[in-house]
């Protein structure tokens, strides 16, 4: 298969509010891309095909169609093939895994990936609405009621605490660690917000619960937002001149789909899920103690702490013990909470994950391999995982239902 590397990259600050800037969906990609393909520094005539990521703009925005908005980044992009991939909370990653596979099977050697997604368009009950589509909404949503996705994971956490013995605090350490990392991340939706870990820990008035165990601070952000990236082959560098050694490779990848309702799934050991990130390692010929960093899908605390399981980066049943260590987040974060020594350790959610940098659903999958490349090209400024080499991405959709676990890395 032909090699797949990253060439460049660009994203919008999480924090915007697009309607109150008399904005729509249409400049989020427009933007993700125009800054992808300057980063990239390559004439936009190159690109032969592109990819959008989206989950729900045709009820969060009214407008569907949005491979149409690929010619808006700039004139030279019309008349390519485009194609919009959903996959709920996975769509981002499944656009890049498009684009990735349209180089590998030899179709293309430039490809466009844009993921965007517009969610303050709306109340956060008739949003939840919307992103109760995710999940098998004429069977779950009567028994869930309103706020499904919160209560789902929070049925999740149930059992993961049930089954293993976790407590609340170590829910509340991820949640801490990313908000600090996020304020590491100048385009982090939180970046301002300062989460003590007290304040993550317990139930209060700034802090309430919404899903026992979950209370607000174990949640994912609404949020506007757009991510994009260059996908191109070797052949494609070759004919450029530009030095491979320096730019992210896909090495692996792995892909997979659940049954859409929860209680259809094996929770919380979730083997399809795995399956995807055995997939990736086995592709890569790579371990999980080979990685140095990670971006998982934390839409959830519970998430996180699943995600280091089903990627093998912690045992069943010691992923809430692998958070509580330290061991996943960045040295400068771990302050006076963590003491004495950590044996090996894989920064996670260095710029914040979806709790703390936020998650424009369409976009999250696609965000995760642009920090992937911002890594791996020393880019990351002050959240910059020293050493990198080899990444793990892990994005997922519904209630762990489509899982995509990609790794990156630099020779």
């Amino acid at each position: 298969m032909e090699p797949v590397y990253i060439l460049g990259g660009g994203r919008t600050d999480f924090k915007r509010n697009l309607k109150k800037e008399g904005k729509t969906i249409r400049h989020l990609i427009t933007e993700a891309g125009k800054k992808a393909l300057d980063d990239a520094k390559t004439d936009p005539a190159e690109i032969q095909a592109a990819a959008v990521g989206n989950f729900n703009a045709g009820q969060f925005t009214k407008q569907l169609h949005l491979g149409a908005f690929i010619p808006e980044i700039d004139p030279k992009l019309h008349g390519i093939p485009t194609m919009h991939t959903e996959a709920a909370c996975a769509s981002g990653a499944l656009s890049v895994l498009l684009g990735a596979q349209w180089i590998m099977g030899g179709f293309y050697d430039a490809v466009l990936v844009v993921g965007a997604e517009q969610q303050k368009t709306m109340s956060s009950l008739d949003g939840s609405d919307v992103l109760g589509a995710a999940a098998d909404y004429h069977i779950e949503k009567p028994e869930y009621g309103d706020f499904m996705f919160p209560k789902l994971f929070g049925r999740i956490a149930q059992i993961y605490i049930e089954k293993y013995g976790a407590s609340e605090q170590e829910l509340a350490w991820v949640a801490y660690k990313n908000y600090a990392h996020a304020r590491l991340n100048p385009l982090a939706q939180m970046r301002e917000a300062d989460l003590t870990l007290d304040c993550a820990s317990q139930v209060s008035d700034k802090n309430p619960s919404v899903a026992p165990p979950l209370k607000v601070s174990d949640c994912s952000q609404i949020t506007d937002g757009a991510a994009s990236l260059v996908l191109v082959s070797g052949k494609y560098l070759d004919r450029i001149g530009r030095d491979k050694s320096t730019l992210p490779r896909l090495l692996g990848f792995g892909h997979t789909t659940d049954y859409l309702a929860l209680e259809k799934k094996d929770a919380p050991t979730f083997s399809t899920a795995r399956k995807a990130a055995q997939n990736a390692f086995s592709m890569a010929n790579l371990k999980p103690r080979d990685m140095q960093g990670a971006e998982v899908h934390d839409c959830f605390s519970i998430t996180e702490i699943l995600a280091y399981e089903i990627l093998g980066l912690a045992e069943k049943g010691k992923g809430a013990e692998l958070a509580k260590s330290g061991a996943t987040a960045l040295p400068q974060v771990r302050g006076e909470h963590i003491s004495g020594k950590i044996g090996w350790e894989i920064p996670v959610n260095a710029g914040g994950g979806l709790i703390g940098d936020g998650h424009p659903v369409g976009a999250t999958g696609v965000r995760q391999v642009h920090e992937a490349y911002q890594q791996l090209t020393e880019q990351a400024s002050a959240r910059q995982i020293e050493g990198v080499k080899r990444f793990l991405t892990f994005n997922m959709g519904g209630s762990l239902t489509t899982s995509v676990a990609m790794i990156w890395g630099r020779d």
